[in-house]
């Protein structure tokens, strides 16, 4: 077993992104609009904030775009 695996920072939030993430698409299965539509923007916000503290761009720019997305579709729909 390796001990000099180093764990990444702000976990918590990370686990509490991923947990709004998992009930966003539970609740778009389920056909929950326009709240499915909220959580999702809730959770790629929070990821969003995860790739800042990270310094992981690709996570940035995903959940900056996908966060974009769902704003316009609420906006537009």
């Amino acid at each position: 077993m390796n001990k000099d695996i180093q764990i990444k920072p702000y976990q918590p939030l990370a686990w509490t992104g991923t947990v709004v993430l998992i009930v966003a698409a539970t609740m778009a299965a389920f056909n929950l609009y326009p709240w499915y539509s909220y959580l999702f923007c809730l959770a790629n916000g929070i990821w969003v904030i995860i790739g800042i503290l990270w310094r992981e761009q690709s996570l940035i720019v995903l959940n900056a775009g996908l966060t974009i997305i769902y704003i316009v579709g609420l906006i537009f729909n």
